[in-house]
């Protein structure tokens, strides 16, 4: 009764272990959780400046980063298996949010940060439920050259991608990334030469650090503390606030009252397409009529909204050329806005940029974007928003964030478990990191996963346990409660170097052509899936599914026709390929064959195409031997097309034996019969068995020909 008891207390505390991971770390010592404390604050005064970076790219507000660094940290490192990785905000996600958002809504808006809640929900749920059903070898669809040419594609679309913070040039956004980069480029002359300089120093600053070994883990933490304090004594931010009505240049002025009143009509339109698209959908299926009138409206409406975005793309390219200066006015009345330069119009000499236009308001900025104000405080709880319109628009994004998140946690939890010899449970780890992003989207976060850079100082700090991830947390947590009014002078360029600096390791063409010679095709996959990244940016989701489906392609492709090998007796013994020992001899009654590959629908046609060929040069032939143990697998169409040779070779005169056949194939023969039709007679373990049935069924030796040589 005492060893039942013990074995079901057992087999209860499995069972809890198994629902709360966590329990497995205790006991904990005091040694333990000192080096944890230590590596959790080491991690952490890194991961605050990056954080924030990362929100940039994503198009979201910098404080959404520390949200991401707090809830989603806590909660993949209490439920996942790696005890030192760390989830968190990383580069290549977040630009995956923002390709994904950016044709929906205008990023940092509320609109935008609604549907980044909603995504990150999304991928929670996709993630949740792979490992909940144990699919986590699902990623294995998508393979390493696909993973390979996204990657270097996506490093480089975000170091482009903050050129205009570096320069301080606006970009646009239209339907091409790569477009807008070139629209940008040509607008090089209007670089804001503070916000340039700023970049410099920071860069230098950075670069500088990290070849000091003994501040180098905090060279991004140092830069920002230094950037932060030239910035308040340089007075790099300069900004102000003034109505289309102030402007004094007449033409300039009309413009502006133009770009405006469109800005308004396409948010008019937009609101009324997403109206007409719910009716759409409320309609009963026997409404033909009203569905066709409510499609052609939705129709017109989003055409209207495209034609009138076009133009104002169009405008803006001028606005973004325009330098303004504060005029003179009444006393009591706000100042005026003139042309820099205008003649005889008295100005305050600082050359002003208009920022963004709405509603009648202009934004100016006369020195550098900063971060400005950061909300202090933890993130409130907040239900994401669910529309049916949004689900479907993200459903692609979010299973291809979420299969690419999975990945690179998968990929750093296992090389981490190699230096700690720590077992990797990876549905374990999809169920955190699951769980780490549902619980996010309810606290403000967009869509986390495992960072190489904040795992690698875990491992290098010492952390032994998750708890290095939670103590991370509660310093963010610190930081977004007392430590934001400091941020508030952070140059927005120093946060596009962290972000350059980043990405650097993830371009890689010595492995892109380390691929190339391992196979070309798997080289040109991943070249393939390089350009269509490009390409399809800002649509990161379609550069990868295209890449996934042309290795799909290709694999399919160099599986139709494998290698089917006419077999000899070799000097040694062993049955070889005639193609590469033509010296070999063979039996002209028995054609000998092995089939290079799983016999499966793509290939089963070729197989049999292949036999009748090679009996074709044969015409004394009476015996076809498949040597079976090459074939891993074989399904329907493959059973199929073996019964149909069966049959037709056996009505001309020729019988067929197979050998070497491996279990999971014979079970296939067994439970479709197809073993009764070729016969038990005909099915031998190995070639040397069946070559010795078949020369006594010829009635005559066979040592000179396919037997092997007398011992």
């Amino acid at each position: 009764m005492t060893d039942a008891g013990g074995d079901a207390a057992a087999e209860r505390g499995q069972r809890l272990v198994r629902l709360l991971p966590f329990l497995a770390w205790f006991p904990v010592s005091s040694l333990l959780l000192r080096g944890d404390l230590i590596a959790g604050i080491t991690g952490a005064l890194v991961l605050v400046p990056k954080a924030m970076a990362y929100a940039q790219l994503s198009g979201l507000p910098v404080h959404f980063g520390l949200y991401v660094a707090l809830v989603p940290a806590i909660v993949g490192a209490l439920w996942g298996s790696s005890r030192q990785l760390a989830t968190g905000p990383v580069a290549i996600i977040s630009l995956m949010t923002a390709a994904a958002l950016t044709p929906l809504a205008v990023p940092f808006s509320a609109e935008y940060i609604e549907l980044a809640l909603l995504l990150t929900l999304m991928v929670g749920v996709v993630q949740f439920a792979l490992g909940a059903f144990k699919l986590g070898t699902i990623v294995n669809f998508v393979s390493h050259p696909v993973i390979l040419g996204f990657m270097n594609a996506a490093a480089i679309i975000i170091a482009l991608s903050q050129l205009d913070m570096l320069l301080g040039i606006p970009k646009g956004r239209g339907g091409s990334f790569l477009l807008d980069i070139w629209e940008m480029l040509a607008e090089l002359p209007q670089t804001h030469l503070p916000t340039l300089a700023m970049s410099a120093f920071a860069l230098a600053l950075m670069l500088l650090l990290k070849r000091i070994a003994a501040v180098s883990k905090l060279s991004v933490l140092i830069a920002v503390v230094v950037t932060i304090v030239a910035s308040v004594l340089l007075g790099y931010e300069h900004k102000a606030a003034g109505r289309i009505e102030q402007v004094t240049d007449d033409a300039l002025r009309q413009e502006l009252l133009d770009y405006d009143r469109d800005a308004r009509r396409i948010r008019e339109l937009n609101a009324r397409a997403t109206e007409q698209a719910a009716k759409l959908r409320a309609l009963p299926p026997g409404d033909l009529r009203a569905g066709a009138t409510l499609r052609h409206e939705l129709h017109l409406s989003e055409l209207d909204a495209t034609d009138l975005a076009a133009e104002n793309k169009q405008r803006w390219r001028t606005l973004a050329r325009v330098r303004l200066e504060q005029g003179q006015a009444a006393p009591g009345s706000p100042p005026r806005l003139v042309l820099a330069g205008s003649a005889g119009q008295p100005a305050d000499g600082r050359a002003w940029r208009i920022k963004k236009i709405a509603d009648g308001e202009l934004q100016l900025v006369g020195g550098g974007d900063v971060v400005g104000n950061i909300p202090q405080g933890l993130p409130a709880l907040r239900v994401p928003r669910i529309g049916w319109d949004a689900l479907l628009s993200l459903l692609s994004a979010a299973v291809v964030i979420a299969l690419v998140g999975f990945m690179e946690s998968i990929a750093m939890a296992k090389a981490l478990a190699a230096k700690t010899r720590q077992r990797i449970d990876p549905n374990q780890e999809l169920i955190g990191q699951g769980l780490a992003n549902l619980t996010g989207s309810f606290f403000q976060s967009y869509p986390a996963c495992g960072s190489f850079t904040g795992s690698a100082i875990n491992l290098q700090a010492g952390a032994k346990t998750g708890f290095a991830m939670v103590f991370n947390g509660l310093f963010v947590a610190a930081t977004l409660l007392v430590l934001t009014p400091f941020l508030y002078h952070l140059p927005k360029a120093t946060l596009g170097v962290i972000i350059l600096l980043a990405v650097t390791t993830l371009i890689t063409p010595a492995a892109l052509v380390h691929a190339w010679r391992a196979s070309r095709a798997d080289g040109l996959v991943a070249l393939a899936t390089f350009v269509l990244t490009l390409l399809a940016a800002p649509h990161l989701d379609k550069g990868i599914l295209m890449g996934a489906g042309l290795a799909v392609l290709l694999y399919l492709w160099r599986t139709m026709k494998p290698r089917v090998a006419v077999l000899g007796r070799h000097s040694d013994g062993v049955l070889r390929d005639v193609q590469v020992y033509p010296e070999m001899p063979t039996s002209p009654e028995i054609l000998a064959l092995r089939f290079d590959d799983t016999l499966y629908f793509a290939n089963a046609a070729f197989f049999e195409s292949q036999v009748l060929d090679e009996l074709a040069k044969k015409p004394q032939a009476r015996v076809l031997l498949v040597v079976a143990n090459g074939i891993n697998q074989m399904d329907a169409s493959g059973d199929e097309a073996v019964r149909h040779l069966v049959e037709r070779l056996r009505a001309g005169g020729i019988e067929v034996y197979f050998c070497g056949v491996k279990k999971q194939v014979l079970d296939v023969m067994r439970r479709t019969h197809l073993d009764e039709l070729i016969g038990a007679g005909h099915l031998f373990p190995n070639e040397e068995q069946a070559l010795a049935a078949i020369y006594a069924t010829l009635g005559r030796d066979g040592r000179g020909e396919l037997l092997a040589p007398a011992a």
